[in-house]
């Protein structure tokens, strides 16, 4: 049980230090993160559309 506190009370500690990020920095890591996604969307979907065709027009 000791290990088990002792555990908790060292977590505790650690994420005292952390350096958290500001609500602007999140929200503009979140917005690269989703532009990146749309865009790489994007890419397989205009990809996935090409290949389709020339398969469709080979067979």
């Amino acid at each position: 049980m000791k290990k088990f506190v002792a555990f908790f009370q060292n977590s505790y500690a650690e994420l005292k230090k952390v350096t958290w990020p500001s609500r602007e920095e999140v929200g503009s890591s979140t917005r690269v993160v989703l532009i990146s996604v749309a865009i790489f969307a994007a890419i397989l979907g205009i990809l996935d559309y090409l290949f389709l065709t020339g398969i469709d027009y080979i067979f």
